[in-house]
């Protein structure tokens, strides 16, 4: 009776193990795994990771608005890293592929991005997770250099134009003067746009352009009779 009784558990042991095996061929899951090797899976995942620093690392030094947001060079970081793995899981099944292109249309982005630059470094990240996904690793690595470097030059060389800001200034009228010679100092270019008198003071905006790291937000407020100044970004281009 014993041996009788271990036969039978390890004959149901043997019909449920073939039964999971069926049911995971018939899903298709076992032609996915095959498809990922892991080695392969850690490897892109890996140079994802510090490609997507490499991208992030360039956007910072390259900034140059006002406000820097750290959120997004993280965001830039994950792009990379989650692109990888999609396009490894799809670059094998067409079908796949296209459910994956349908459930995508119809996502919509509601966030609104202020420097088409910004746009630029998201597809940047998004690229080079399709070549790591695609398992083109060299030409990743020499697409994120070459882009990295023409990015410092273009940036250290000062072949872009410098970005526009609107400069509110509340004053005196007394100090006009001191003020425009101010802006003629720390600024490329200014122009005025619009100005108020009132029995309190008097304020103006200049659109102006200006460097990253110029200071002429505290310049302002050394000069006596300015109460305040505020740099806001702004999208025109001087002289329109």
């Amino acid at each position: 009776m014993p041996a009788a009784s271990s036969t039978g558990s390890r004959s149901s042991r043997w019909r449920f193990s073939t039964s999971a095996s069926s049911i995971v061929e018939a899903t298709g899951l076992a032609a996915q795994f095959k498809s990922i090797v892991p080695s392969d899976l850690f490897i892109a995942l890996g140079l994802g990771f510090l490609i997507g620093i490499v991208i992030a690392v360039v956007y910072r030094k390259t900034y140059r608005g006002v406000l820097y947001s750290p959120s997004f060079t993280l965001t830039l970081i994950m792009l990379t890293l989650i692109t990888t793995p999609v396009v490894m899981c799809i670059k094998n099944d067409i079908a796949l592929s296209m459910g994956m292109v349908g459930a995508l249309s119809i996502v919509r982005f509601r966030t609104a991005v202020k420097d088409p630059l910004d746009t630029a470094y998201m597809f940047w990240a998004l690229t080079m997770g399709i070549l790591l996904g695609a398992g083109l690793y060299l030409i990743a690595v020499i697409v994120v250099l070459c882009i990295a470097i023409l990015m410092f030059v273009i940036s250290f060389a000062k072949l872009t134009t410098p970005n526009a800001y609107l400069l509110v200034v509340h004053y005196d009228e007394f100090c006009e003067a001191a003020i425009q010679s101010e802006l003629n100092r720390s600024v490329r270019s200014s122009k005025l746009r619009s100005k108020t008198l009132t029995r309190a003071g008097a304020e103006m905006t200049y659109e102006v352009r200006i460097s990253e790291r110029s200071e002429v937000v505290t310049r302002m407020l050394d000069i006596e009779g300015v109460h305040d100044a505020t740099l806001v970004a702004c999208q025109s281009e001087v002289g329109a």
